[in-house]
């Protein structure tokens, strides 16, 4: 069974052709610039793999119609191609950033879904319309295949009322749903999965803390299988530190920023959004930059790694008290799963709670499922490499009970 996962970005589009039989991906494609002079096409055949094989494209791609319909032909090409016809896609699987509370679980794509879809672009105002976008499009292009919406929020609406309402005035939660919602639900998900498979006992029965730390970041609590808390809001900007991101901040401080400098709101958007976070701190957003930087003794490189892994393992340390009882630590995504000081850093100070870390296993442990506490450890912690294309592609088939 193939499934073609899409996520559409603004001007980019990212997609990623799953055979579901054995779970490997067939084909990937990145498509940059769109709607630029020129854009960039790159289309991996059997990516990570022996056979592997790339076609590169730079021409004008106008839309993401014009984009899709290249990866489509790439898909099916004779010389590069891995399906004989795009009518051999069984499912396609989108990408959706928000789906409020209208969408507690991924959800067939028809007619009222999109417009339901439609209702929460004021919550998402940069990633929905494209999301829109891809899901139109690839309906048009492929149209004998069924299409399934996956949100990023689904995963966190298990989370308590206690847990998501912001102490506001509470019409605007009615009127506007302004609440927390969680981001990264996919990723969440597949680790958690994944690590009940490591401990060789059903989810249902374990009690998890994941981090999921990449350029966004986020820690989430999870409750024999269901989130019970997240670290980002109402939008990703909240929670831990990340590249450009501020995380969580006193909204004082907005305030008084906006009135100094005469910002408009688009202004503080964009310093939140861009201009925060490690890069706000130190000037870069790269960790491994940031890591050498500190190791030569640059003191904003100290300063920004170590506020970094002060917010995680607060978050952690939280965590550990709203679930009462840990099985295991994941660390995940780009930054979680390739970056051993990270990650040692984060479990510093936290022994009382039962994490012992295999220094030796850690620095050994880049990019691969792997356990990294010592074997007397209380609670195991894990390194998890997230796949979620393939949770997208899992959750597709579930849904259409294929």
């Amino acid at each position: 069974m193939k499934i073609l996962v899409i996520n559409c970005g603004s001007s980019s589009l990212k997609y990623q052709l799953l055979d579901m039989t054995t779970e490997t991906a067939l084909a990937a494609g990145l498509i940059e610039r769109i709607g630029e002079a020129q854009g960039i096409l790159t289309h991996t055949n059997h990516p990570d793999t022996a056979t592997e094989t790339k076609a590169v494209r730079e021409e004008p791609i106008a839309d993401h119609e014009a984009g899709l319909r290249l990866a489509q032909e790439l898909l099916a090409d004779p010389q590069v191609g891995v399906v004989a016809a795009a009518s051999d896609i069984q499912a396609v699987g989108h990408r959706v950033v928000h789906g409020g509370e209208a969408f507690k679980a991924s959800a067939r794509i028809t007619s009222e879904t999109i417009a339901a879809i439609e209702k929460t672009i004021p919550l998402a105002p940069l990633h929905n319309p494209a999301n829109l976008t891809g899901i139109r499009v690839a309906r048009e292009l492929f149209t004998d295949a069924p299409h399934v919406a996956v949100f990023d929020t689904a995963f966190h609406q298990t989370m308590p009322p206690h847990a998501y309402h912001y102490a506001l005035p509470y019409e605007y939660y009615e009127e506007m749903g302004v609440r927390r919602y969680g981001f990264h639900g996919t990723s969440h998900k597949y680790v958690a999965e994944e690590a009940a498979n490591l401990l060789g006992c059903p989810l249902v029965d374990l009690n998890l803390v994941t981090a999921h730390l990449g350029s966004g970041a986020s820690i989430c609590a999870i409750e024999k299988g269901c989130s019970i808390d997240t670290s980002m809001g109402m939008t990703p900007l909240g929670g831990v530190i990340m590249g450009t991101r501020v995380g969580d901040l006193d909204p004082g401080v907005l305030m008084y920023i906006a009135d100094q400098k005469g910002y408009t709101v688009a202004e503080v958007d964009r310093i939140l959004q861009k201009e925060s976070g490690l890069k706000g701190i130190s000037g870069s957003n790269d960790m491994r930059d940031i890591h050498s930087r500190a190791a030569e003794g640059d003191e904003r490189a100290c300063l920004a790694q170590d506020m970094f892994f002060h917010r995680i393992r607060q978050y952690i340390g939280a965590y550990f008290f709203v679930l009462g009882k840990v099985d295991a630590l994941v660390f995940t995504a780009g930054i979680g799963e390739h970056d051993p000081l990270t990650r040692e850093r984060c479990c510093e100070g936290l022994e009382a709670y039962g994490l012992l870390l295999d220094h030796e296993i850690n620095q050994a442990s880049r990019g691969q499922a792997r356990e990294t506490s010592k074997s007397d450890s209380p609670v195991k912690i894990f390194v998890i490499p997230t796949n979620e294309e393939l949770e997208i592609a899992r959750q597709t088939i579930n849904v259409l009970n294929l």
